[in-house]
């Protein structure tokens, strides 16, 4: 069978919102070639090829237009739901091997419609970012030292695919941000995190707005971004910026207003001693169209 292409809008249901991707199904026919110009030919920030797998329900490949990646929030989501819908599935379970690992993926069904959640990996966190680097850092967003949340290291935090969290002071007018791709580029190979993720607490509220960069990897902004808010929400714990209960903290991470695009993911962290265990995002999503790839390679 020819590969199926589908386009999708990922935490949101609103189309025209949320993070775009790139899904395509019968992907096992294709050479690492030729899924990295169908993802550069897309221009999704990723496309998400499905494959078959001897240890899973699925192998996912993610593709940015210039690279592949380890895994991709947005992308993971809008995978199981056209595959949730295609299949026909209830509420179920279902596991995926990609670049990133083995992942549970829970499919909620109702009233004809999906709810895609992903577990991502074990949180982690390198070392402050600090001195030159987060000089530079924060001179490649045009910002300064008085707009960051005091007392709180820029640092690279991961549950798959590292970002640099950027904790911004409220006042800051996060939309007007303009970085310095280039800059941040050299940054990224310098540190080896392709992903700046600046970010505010909204007062009062268990929920945060967030842009994020990624130039190094063909993505100038990413609109709404599992792989930052996820390990955002694990970071939130471990420098204790948000009111949980001990157990369980649940953050609404939101992003794309910038851009028109404005999406949110669910974030729940799981904790245990006061430290994040696990990290599980979750959205919706919608299909805005699908087609049969018309050529033969």
């Amino acid at each position: 069978m020819k590969p199926q292409v589908y386009h999708v809008d990922a935490f949101t249901s609103v189309p025209f919102r949320g993070n775009s991707a790139g899904v395509v199904l019968h992907a096992d026919g294709l050479s690492d070639a030729q899924m990295q110009l169908i993802a550069r030919e897309l221009r999704h920030s990723e496309t998400a090829f499905l494959l078959t797998s001897d240890d899973s329900d699925v192998h996912i490949r993610y593709f940015t237009p210039t690279v592949e990646v380890p895994i991709c929030g947005h992308a993971t989501v809008a995978a199981h739901y056209v595959r949730a819908n295609v299949l026909g599935l209830g509420d179920t379970t279902v596991w995926q091997t990609s670049l990133a690992g083995r992942h549970r993926v829970d499919i909620e069904a109702s009233d004809n419609d999906y709810r895609i959640s992903l577990e991502q990996g074990i949180p982690g966190f390198e070392a402050p970012l600090e001195g030159a680097v987060r000089a530079a850092i924060i001179d490649a967003l045009h910002l300064s030292e008085d707009d960051m949340l005091p007392g709180l290291p820029i640092q690279v935090a991961t549950t798959g695919h590292s970002k640099v969290m950027i904790a911004l002071k409220p006042e800051v007018d996060l939309d007007a941000l303009s970085p310095d791709l280039p800059a941040l580029t050299a940054i990224s190979q310098q540190i080896g995190c392709n992903g700046f993720f600046p970010f505010q607490i909204r007062k009062g509220e268990n929920a945060t707005d967030g842009r994020m960069f990624s130039p190094a990897i063909g993505i100038v902004e990413d609109p709404v971004t599992g792989n930052a808010n996820g390990p955002m929400g694990a970071w939130l714990v471990q420098h204790g910026l948000m009111p949980h209960d001990g157990k369980t903290l649940r953050v609404q991470g939101h992003q794309g207003r910038a851009l028109g695009r404005d999406g949110i993911v669910d974030v729940t962290v799981t904790i245990r001693d006061n430290q994040p265990e696990k990290v599980t995002i979750s959205g919706s999503a919608v299909i805005l169209f699908h087609a049969e790839w018309a050529i033969d390679f």
